[in-house]
């Protein structure tokens, strides 16, 4: 995890591939079946598009004739035609379930063992884990319990991987084979923050990487339910202020380029590291920290797109769309693999307390959960990997590194965010409660829509 970041530049969706198959032996399948059956039944395999037809359309009252439901069949039968004609882009895998999950980092010499932390994490109905290597405990551990997990290769393994594709085979058959799919391994992440290091051989070797993992999950016909990536820091980019003038370094292009071009190819998402905290420690003069907190503020105003930012957070993902823009990858979905506020630090890092992460690991949360996206992309839901699931003593650098967690490692909690610990003294607080009757709301307006739409 660098140390500094800019202004608002980053630290550091789901597969969507071509339909297979064709859809006109379908329509003549439909054609074939009873009207009646076809009116009223829809399959777990229905498309999206089939079963908004099939919720709007009036069935009609006990005892009419069949033919009043033909304008159903129709729809049905021309959704099939349309599809066999214009084949579309389709979610092969779920890599990310919701909009938030953790970073369950293992630094320390005093963390709780892995099942432990699977009924930590299954109390917190955290659904969304990434761990930074394919610990065997780990994996073990997360058998059969309901929660997606991304595994990684480290940056140590990258140049063999990249070198020779029967290592990766070798790491595939090693690390996922024995587990999947009764542990719900939904992504491999190849290194992390690779590009902008000092090691240009690594850089060099980072697609041949990626493309020999995948190689190898296609061997296995997994590649389609498993997602290949690698999350990228700040470094990556050359400038991100405004958000519209986020660009990325041209002489980091020639390894992004590539890596792009696979992504856009295969549908999964940018990973960025963004951290309004390494970025307000930066420049704390010149930057509010209130707009780092996502704490009511003035915000600024992107005098390019005229839209107004009332928090970092949102204008570095924007900073990374607009350079993705630029590049010639406009449709492709930004996603956070790291995000976080220390909660204690050094005596130079002042920002590093208690309360400022709290506060911004709580409005965080509370942004994620109303599943919207960003002023530049506000159709693109916002997914993020919080940093981190625990305090972990063992890591280098500033000591605002040991400090990230949203729990101790006794499994009490750190951050007060409504969660509950292993530890009997942790307890739901009043943000757990507000959360919940968010959730209620939430639910209630959704069949209060459908219901009006019926």
């Amino acid at each position: 995890m660098p140390c500094t970041s800019s202004k608002v530049a980053p630290r550091t969706s789901s597969n969507a591939r071509p339909m297979h198959g064709h859809s006109l032996p379908l329509l003549f399948f439909l054609r074939s079946l009873p009207a009646q059956l076809v009116s009223t039944t829809s399959s777990s395999s229905s498309s999206a598009r089939r079963k908004k037809v099939m919720a709007v359309t009036p069935r009609g009252r006990p005892g009419t004739s069949i033919g009043h439901r033909r304008p159903t069949l129709l729809l049905l039968l021309l959704c099939c035609l349309l599809l066999a004609l214009f084949p579309c882009r389709a979610s092969a895998f779920h890599s990310f379930v919701g909009t938030y999950g953790v970073n369950y980092g293992q630094i320390a010499d005093n963390l709780p063992t892995p099942p432990e932390v699977v009924r930590l994490l299954q109390m917190a109905k955290i659904k969304n884990v990434r761990i930074f290597d394919s610990n065997p405990k780990v994996l073990d551990a997360f058998r059969n319990s309901g929660l997606n997990l991304a595994i990684a290769i480290p940056n140590g393994l990258v140049k063999d991987i990249s070198a020779n594709p029967a290592k990766a085979m070798d790491w595939v058959n090693e690390n996922v084979q024995p587990y999947y799919p009764s542990t719900r391994i939904s992504a491999i992440i190849v290194g992390n923050e690779i590009l902008g290091g000092a090691d240009s051989g690594l850089a060099e070797a980072l697609i041949g990487a990626v493309v020999n993992v995948h190689d190898a999950l296609r061997a296995l016909r997994l590649s389609r339910t498993i997602e290949v990536n690698t999350p990228h820091s700040e470094a990556v980019f050359g400038s991100s202020y405004p958000p519209s003038n986020g660009t990325f370094r041209p002489d980091l292009m020639v390894y992004l380029k590539p890596l792009l071009d696979f992504f856009s190819k295969t549908g999964a998402p940018f990973y960025v590291n963004a951290y309004p905290f390494l970025a307000y420690m930066s420049d704390p003069e010149h930057i509010d920290v209130k707009y780092a907190l996502m704490e009511p503020n003035a915000g600024i105003l992107d005098p390019k797109t005229n839209l107004h930012y009332d928090n970092m957070f949102e204008a570095q993902l924007d900073a990374t769309y607009s350079a993705l823009e630029l590049a010639g990858y406009p449709d492709m979905e930004v996603r956070v693999s790291e995000t976080g506020w220390a909660s204690e630090g050094d005596a130079s890092e002042t920002a590093a307390t208690l309360e400022n992460a709290r506060t911004y690991n709580f409005n965080l949360r509370k942004r994620l959960f109303l599943r919207k996206g960003t002023p530049y992309r506000p159709k693109r839901v916002v997914k993020a990997f919080i940093f981190a699931l625990f305090n972990e003593d063992q890591k280098t650098g500033p000591g605002s590194e040991r400090h990230f967690g949203l729990f101790k490692p006794d499994g009490s909690v750190s951050l007060d965010l409504g969660f509950k610990g292993l530890t009997s003294h942790s307890s739901p607080s009043l943000q757990g409660w507000i959360f919940s009757a968010a959730a209620l709301l939430s639910s209630c307006s959704t069949f209060l829509f459908l219901a009006l739409a019926a």
